[in-house]
């Protein structure tokens, strides 16, 4: 029996504002514990939440991004359950109404296949705390400085059919995110996490019963978990069994799903209108004026690098996947704007290569992109050879300098002055009248051995190419 494996995916996207989205209270991470924190944050009786405006142009500028429509009118609600990092026994947030519906995503899968992924909303909400376990002694303390952060969950249509798929799908959302500059996407202090809705059907047949894996902070585990669960459900309907719809959590130690709760439908939370907060209306003003702000996107920038600055497509899509390598790129081909592709290829060969044996991210780069531009425009200007340019780029690496100060410390100019380089190739022939006497008899095949030795003479800075036509007319 052939099986098909539906997801749809929830994304939690932390919004990087100043300050939370009902209170005045800092939405900074990494305070200590309870110190971000006021009455609003803990529920005090009595107190009102104020919306914060930021939040709302952020979720504009997400709509626009994806195409969706922008609500004119959307509503908070309170979603009630008892955790206990959620002081209030409520978290608001929207339901019926959420101030973005029906967008789409386009995903780029192996061999540069677009496939476009259905958004079917995106709302606001509130974070909750955080449950502290270690060095508590069986204790367990709660940490409210995350209670009220801005949060923009993005719901998908259950239109991916593999884990690669998934992984694709949110690889692409947490660039775009980073793009438009609304959440800074760590992953490890838990800016993104995404819950996997996961089940498996029989091909072109009725939907399965899902389950859903939450929190996961990695686009590894994504994959990880997502292929366990898919394997999982197969063995139970090939047994004759029945798939639970239930939350499940994954465990990385073990690389399985285990059960969490069974899961809750919209009804379990007992979802109303938040009296305290009146209906969201956002104007055509606000919209345009949001648009406006709105910077240009991965799908955008990819095309005017091809178009633009005439990078092979492979390469515009290998640098707009990361929001750093974009801006890498750009910053170091503002030294060389006319020589676009050569750049390209030192930032995704040597540059990327480079840092990932030294297990550094575009970010953490020890060559800045200027001096990256610089030695590609050494090269271009002849100052260097290209491989006078490995060299030095090494050495860039290491942290010892910029091209420029490298390229005189060490003495390596490129030796470009004819007379110069004849002198050079009269004093090897000199050397090896033997081996000169075979080439002129016909052992063509030594006029590598020619080349080497005279590069190795003008310790490697001869122009290549002068150096070969010399040598040509010198030999013959």
């Amino acid at each position: 029996m052939t099986w098909e494996t539906v997801i749809g995916l929830e994304v939690h996207a932390q919004l990087n504002t100043k300050s939370k989205i009902f209170s005045g209270s800092s939405a900074a991470f990494g305070a200590a514990p309870n110190t971000h924190v006021c009455a609003i944050d803990i529920g005090a009786p009595g107190v009102l939440p104020v919306l914060n405006k930021a939040a709302v142009e952020k979720a504009i500028m997400l709509g626009l991004a994806i195409n969706a429509p922008i609500a004119e009118r959307s509503v908070f609600a309170r979603k009630n359950y008892f955790y206990p990092d959620l002081p209030k026994g409520y978290q608001i947030s929207q339901f019926e109404l959420p101030i973005v519906q029906q967008g789409h995503l386009d995903i780029t899968l192996d061999g540069n296949t677009i496939k476009r992924i259905g958004i079917t909303r995106a709302h606001l909400e509130e974070d909750a705390g955080k449950s502290l376990h270690e060095d508590f002694q069986g204790c367990t303390g709660i940490d409210l400085n995350r209670a009220g952060v801005p949060l923009l969950e993005i719901v998908s249509e259950p239109d991916m059919r593999s884990a690669k798929e998934a992984v694709a799908y949110l690889k692409t959302l947490h660039n775009l995110l980073r793009y438009i500059d609304i959440c800074d996407g760590n992953m490890q202090e838990g800016s993104f996490r995404c819950d996997a809705n996961v089940s498996v059907r029989k091909v072109g047949g009725e939907l399965g019963t899902r389950a859903e894996i939450k929190n996961l902070n990695s686009f590894r585990f994504v994959e990880r978990a997502i292929d366990f669960e898919v394997q999982r459900q197969i063995e139970i309907l090939e047994k004759g069994g029945k798939v639970n719809q239930e939350t499940r959590l994954y465990d990385a130690d073990l690389n399985e799903t285990r059960t969490l709760r069974t899961k809750e439908n919209a009804n379990d939370y007992r979802y109303f209108p938040d009296p305290d907060l009146l209906p969201l209306h956002v104007s055509a003003h606000m919209i345009a004026e949001v648009k406006k702000s709105l910077p240009e996107l991965p799908n955008q920038k990819r095309e005017r690098f091809v178009t633009a600055c005439g990078l092979n497509p492979d390469s515009a899509v290998t640098l707009v996947g990361q929001k750093a390598l974009a801006d890498y790129f750009e910053a170091a081909l503002s030294v060389v704007p006319e020589h676009a592709q050569i750049t390209a290829n030192w930032v995704i060969g040597d540059l990327l290569g480079a840092l990932n044996k030294m297990n550094l991210t575009i970010e953490e780069s020890p060559v800045p992109a200027r001096d990256l531009g610089t030695l590609v425009a050494r090269i271009q200007d002849n100052t260097i050879s290209s491989k006078m340019a490995k060299t030095i780029f090494e050495s860039m690496c290491a942290g010892e300098g910029s091209p420029d100060d490298l390229i005189a410390s060490k003495g390596l100019k490129q030796m470009t002055d004819t007379s110069a380089i004849e002198a050079i190739i009269d004093e090897v022939m000199a050397q090896f009248p033997g081996q000169l006497a075979e080439y002129r008899s016909g052992k063509d095949k030594l006029f590598g051995f020619f080349v080497g030795q005279s590069m190795k003479a003008s310790k490697g800075t001869a122009n290549p190419e002068q150096l070969n036509e010399l040598l040509k007319k010198k030999l013959g």
